[in-house]
C-alpha cells in the first residue's frame, strides 16, 4: 500500500509514503477515520524527536525486548493503524519471539475485524486472535475492553503500539506487562505503560525484532537484570529534554 507517484527523491518521501499507506488503508475499509487524526498528532511529534530512533528508544526498545522474552504469555496487541503501517513486521515479530496477535478496536465491527485479520493473514499471520471475543478487559465500557480469553485476558506481557490510555491502565490493574509505542511522551499510555518506546512505530517493531534476535540467547537472569534497572519515569524525562532542547535551538 504505498504510493508510486512520490519519488524517492523527495525530502518527505518516507513521511509521504505513510500517510499514503493510511490513506489507501482507510478507503478498504481497515482504519477508522479517525484513525488519520491519531496519525497526525503522531507525525507532529516525530518532527519534535527530529524524524530518528533516538538513543532513549532504543534502549526501551532492548528492554522491552528482554521483557517479551522473558514472558510467559506475550502478545501483540493490534489496531487499524497498526496494520496498515506495519503487519509485515508485526508478523516478523511475533514470529521471532514468539507471541500471538489479537485485533483490538476501539470502533469495532465485524467487517473490520475480518478486514484486518485477512491482512495479517496476507502477511503470514496465523492463529490471529480477537474475532472471538469471549472476556472482558474489567473497568472499560466500550469495546476495546473485549478480547479472548487465550490471548489478551491471559497474557502476561503486552505490547499494545498506539495505545489508548485508558485500556493501558486497565491492564496494568491486571496485573500484566504493558509495552506501548508513542510518539507522545505525555500521553496517558506513555506516563501509564511500564514501557514506553517514544518513536514512530515503523522504525520501532524492527527495533525491537533487532534486539530480540541479540538477546535471544541470554539467560533468563541476565534478561531479568536488563529489565530490573529499567526507570521509564527518566525514559520520558529524556525524551522531553530531548524535545525542549531541540525547540530552544531553533
Amino acid at each position: 500500500m504505498s504510493n508510486s507517484n512520490i519519488p524517492r527523491s523527495h525530502p518527505r518521501y518516507f513521511s509521504l509514503n505513510t500517510r499514503e499507506k493510511i490513506s489507501e488503508a482507510m478507503k478498504k475499509g481497515l482504519v477508522h477515520e479517525t484513525g488519520l487524526i491519531a496519525h497526525g498528532r503522531g507525525e507532529a511529534f516525530d518532527y519534535l524527536i527530529g524524524e530518528e530512533t533516538q538513543v532513549f528508544a532504543d534502549n526501551s526498545s532492548k528492554v522491552a525486548a528482554a521483557m517479551l522474552i522473558n514472558a510467559d504469555k506475550p502478545i501483540i496487541s493490534v489496531n487499524g493503524n497498526v496494520v496498515a503501517l506495519s503487519a509485515k513486521e508485526i508478523v516478523s515479530l511475533s514470529e521471532i519471539i514468539p507471541a500471538k496477535i489479537e485485533i483490538n478496536l476501539f470502533h469495532r465491527t465485524e467487517k473490520r475485524m475480518n478486514l484486518l485479520k485477512k491482512e495479517l493473514e496476507s502477511n503470514g499471520a496465523k492463529n490471529v486472535l480477537g474475532l472471538q471475543a469471549d472476556a472482558k478487559i474489567p473497568g472499560l465500557d466500550h469495546d476495546r475492553g473485549l478480547c479472548e480469553s487465550n490471548g489478551i485476558f491471559s497474557a502476561d506481557v503486552i505490547l499494545v503500539p498506539l495505545e489508548d490510555g485508558d485500556r493501558c491502565k486497565a491492564l496494568r490493574n491486571m496485573g500484566k506487562k504493558v509495552i506501548v509505542i508513542d510518539l507522545n511522551p505525555l500521553s496517558r499510555s506513555a506516563k501509564t505503560a511500564d514501557i514506553t518506546i517514544v518513536d514512530n512505530i515503523i522504525r520501532a517493531i524492527p527495533n525491537i525484532e533487532k534486539w530480540v534476535k541479540n538477546l535471544k540467547n541470554k539467560t533468563f537472569e541476565e534478561l531479568s537484570t536488563i529489565i530490573g534497572c529499567w526507570d521509564n519515569d527518566k525514559n520520558l524525562k529524556d525524551s522531553m529534554e530531548l524535545i525542549s532542547n531541540r525547540l530552544k535551538r531553533v
